[in-house]
């Protein structure tokens, strides 16, 4: 039976993936309802299944067993209850279309497309719907700008903003339609502490208007700040919450004590970086800086005019370091590692990387370049 209430229900919903090591239980027979205008964070390790959990929601993956029940707001029958649709059963189309109609997704990765300013980005779910009106799509997407407070950036590129800008960006287009639901999978996940706070706020004020959101986070600390919150642990549902999660979560650091006597051992160096100069990997020139940069400027031009994102930097890392860059979103920090990895180019100064221009060279030569000498991590 439903409650009253019900947006969504999981019953007895597993989930096994098929690989070549054999099937990978992913879900273990959960069973859940979901609240009309809730807040709901979903916590737990990586892994443990949180993921898939918003997959079932969404019907973006198919269920191996059980139910997924989702009951229309607007449609009740002549006694007064809602009747469900089972998601299981849509087709493919069917499925589309009722997603479009009915949920918002927003996703760790943004999944922004790139050639497309951000005000194109946050109409396009309305194209694919065939719900596009010039006019009318474009006063909407403004509005939602306006409500992530990003309507100044409307005619920039995804990569001439930050990526908590992005994220906005991902949220009010998530919201075009109107949806009743919002699924948000890690969506503060990868960003600083004062820009994860305002896309949670913005949660907070979607709930506030009568919409229901469904969040998964790493972050204990939110775990208070939800209308509800579920622990998921090995595809199962656990009590303890707090307690169980933050013992999930936790590492062992190590102590100043350890640390120091681990680099008395090595010279001071870490172990990987003596075995490289050992077997004579490390061939860098000890007498040329690692990174030297010299009067950086990067300036973007887009439709909306010229935007300086970084303004005459100069920097000097030494072999042998281990540098942190922070700052808040939007202040420059990823488009300062792009002229540091050749990934984009300075509109003036200098970038030498042991030593060498890297900016002298072609684009092939700084991709063979790239493939020998820098790791990335995005």
């Amino acid at each position: 039976m439903s409650m009253p209430g019900n947006l969504f229900q999981l019953k007895d919903v597993t989930k096994i993936y098929e690989t070549g090591a054999g099937g990978f239980t992913a879900l273990k027979g959960v069973t859940l309802n979901v609240n009309m205008g809730e807040f709901l964070g979903i916590v737990g390790k990586s892994g443990a299944g949180k993921t898939t959990m918003l997959n079932m929601l969404s019907g973006v993956s198919e269920i191996t067993s059980g139910q997924v029940l989702f009951y229309p707001q607007e449609q009740a029958s002549g006694n007064g209850s809602l009747q469900p649709i089972s998601i299981s059963t849509l087709s493919q189309d069917e499925l589309a279309a009722w997603r479009g109609q009915n949920m918002g997704i927003v996703y760790q990765s943004f999944e922004l497309m790139p050639q497309l300013d951000l005000l194109n980005n946050v109409m396009m779910p309305q194209e694919f719907m065939g719900y596009y009106q010039p006019g009318i799509s474009q006063e909407r997407a403004m509005e939602l700008l306006d409500m992530v407070e990003l309507t100044e950036h409307a005619y920039k590129l995804p990569a001439h903003v930050s990526g908590g800008q992005k994220q906005r960006i991902a949220i009010a287009r998530a919201m075009v339609n109107d949806p009743s639901v919002i699924i948000a999978d890690e969506p503060t996940g990868s960003l600083d502490s004062v820009t994860a706070e305002t896309i949670f706020n913005i949660f907070v004020r979607l709930v506030e208007q009568g919409k229901t959101v469904v969040m998964v986070t790493h972050d204990v600390e939110l775990i208070p700040r939800f209308s509800r919150c579920l622990h998921i642990s090995d595809g199962q549902l656990v009590d303890g919450l707090a307690d169980s999660l933050q013992h999930d979560e936790a590492a062992e650091p190590l102590a100043p004590e350890a640390a120091a006597d681990a680099l008395a051992e090595n010279d001071g160096q870490p172990e990987p970086s003596r075995r490289a100069r050992r077997n004579g990997q490390a061939k860098h020139d000890s007498a040329k800086l690692a990174i030297h940069l010299e009067n950086v400027v990067k300036t973007y031009v887009n439709a909306a005019g010229s935007f300086p994102a970084l303004k005459g930097i100069d920097l000097e890392i030494d072999y042998g370091q281990f540098v942190s860059l922070v700052g808040k979103s939007g202040s420059g920090k990823s488009t300062l590692l792009n002229m540091l990895t050749g990934i984009d180019h300075p509109t003036s100064g200098k970038v030498l990387i042991g030593g060498e221009d890297i900016y002298r060279l072609s684009e092939s030569q700084r991709a063979l370049w790239r493939g020998r000498h820098v790791g990335i991590v995005f």
